[in-house]
């Protein structure tokens, strides 16, 4: 009988809650977590892997490993690399990765190979060209903002966890000005560590790259890479697989270019030389030949008056020009390309009208070549006393289209043949013997 008299029926059994005990409830937050909330901002370490970009142009990753490193974080030796079918390969097996994930080494001797030389005393850098990597700046937040960029950044954070060494990341999209064979990623990976005070032992650094060129490589800006910035040079194959060194017998060097000694004067640039009291002299070679250059050098100092379609724009005002000084008995050197025989027509027809000989100096550089002056000379204020702007491929695709061997049948007094070396200053000789394309 419950308390009032009131009959409770009876109930089947149920749970019935435990009394409160004194004791201390695990968390899931563990300790470190809560310091790390309770620190403030400017005393917590940074994160093991830090993302920054310079403009449109540069990517840089940089991973502090989570093990204390027994080496110094400044190494003087330098094991720098290429990404791309250096360090890594597609799964899928397309030239582009189709996401974060679509990656693997590309020899199952990388990973430890590269932890090895961590041990050993290397800083480990990447220098990679990723012109489909896209930087787009959210103005607001100044951080990069597009899927290329995120699948990038995404997958070489997935790399640097894996090897949890003391390793840095330079990726240049567009700019030529960082892109290898330039040495802007060089220079900016010198500056981040300092050093251009503590120096680097080059003889024993290196960088490996498959762009060698070799047959069936896309080029050879990581072997020109290596050569501009003093290191020597390896193959994947010849580091990762100990594989035979294959160096190219047709590459391109700057160096074999160089006006030689006194020692060598079967080897030296093509004298000009006056013929006639008047006469009218064209060029006829690529952009990039060195056809102005030869003319300032060479020409110039006889008294010939130059004539030059960049600057007077048209055709028809070269040759009023022209006539003007040939006129007034000032021999003229046309500096124009002058490709093909019809062109050439022109200024002949325009000397047998004035009744003066015409000669033709014909620069025999090879494309290669020209594509190499074009891109030093823009590149580089005290080798471009005119300012030009950079010649686009197709100015270059033209000339090798429209090009015939000028012949004396056309009409001319003489053909002079021109080799071309470059001749100018010590500081501007080590500009030019860069490689830059």
């Amino acid at each position: 009988m419950a308390e009032g008299g009131v009959k409770r029926s009876a109930s089947p059994a149920r749970a019935i809650s435990p009394p409160p005990i004194r004791r201390k409830v695990g968390s899931t937050t563990n300790k470190k977590a809560i310091d790390s909330f309770f620190t403030p901002k400017s005393q917590k370490k940074p994160e093991s892997i830090t993302w920054r970009t310079i403009g449109t142009s540069l990517i840089i990753g940089r991973c502090v490993p989570s093990k204390p490193s027994t080496q110094p974080e400044k190494s003087k030796k330098i094991a720098g690399f290429d990404l791309d079918s250096t360090l890594i390969k597609t799964k899928s097996g397309n030239v582009f990765p189709k996401s974060s994930e679509d990656w693997k080494w590309w020899d199952n001797t990388v990973e430890s190979r590269l932890k090895s030389l961590n041990s050993e005393g290397y800083q480990v850098v990447v220098f990679s060209n990723q012109k489909m990597v896209k930087i787009q700046k959210d103005i607001k937040a100044g951080k990069a903002d597009s899927k290329s960029y995120e699948n990038f950044t995404n997958k070489m954070t997935t790399i640097m966890r894996i090897l949890d060494i003391p390793m840095s990341v330079y990726a240049a999209t567009t700019d030529p000005k960082v892109r290898k064979p330039q040495l802007g990623m060089w220079r900016e990976f010198i500056d981040d560590y300092d050093l251009d005070v503590s120096g680097i032992d080059l003889p024993n650094s290196f960088f490996v790259g498959d762009a060698a060129g070799r047959p069936g490589d896309h080029s050879a800006v990581d072997r020109g890479f290596a050569s501009n910035a003093g290191l020597a040079f390896k193959t994947p194959e010849e580091f990762f697989q100990g594989k035979a060194q294959q160096v190219p017998t047709d590459l391109f060097d700057p160096a074999d270019y160089i006006q030689p000694n006194d020692n060598e004067p079967h080897q030296a640039v093509t004298k000009f030389a006056r013929k006639h009291p008047l006469e009218l002299v064209i060029f006829c070679g690529s952009p990039g030949a060195g056809k102005s250059t030869y003319y300032w050098k060479n020409i110039q100092p006889l008294g010939y008056e130059r004539v030059n379609q960049d600057l007077l724009k048209t055709r028809p005002k070269c040759l009023k020009v022209a006539r003007e000084h040939l006129e007034a008995k000032r021999s003229v050197a046309v500096d124009n390309t002058n490709a093909d025989a019809e062109t050439r027509l022109v200024w002949i027809t325009l000397a047998k009208d004035l009744g003066v000989p015409i000669r033709c100096v014909h620069l025999l550089s090879p494309p290669v070549l020209c594509r190499h002056n074009n891109t030093v000379r823009a590149a580089n204020k005290e080798l471009n006393p005119e300012s030009r702007a950079s010649l686009p491929g197709i100015a270059f695709g033209d000339f090798k289209k429209r090009y015939k061997k000028p012949e004396l049948s056309e009409g001319f007094d003489d053909i002079i043949d021109v080799e071309f070396r470059f001749q100018g200053t010590p500081g501007e000789e080590k500009v030019w013997r860069q490689h830059w394309i």
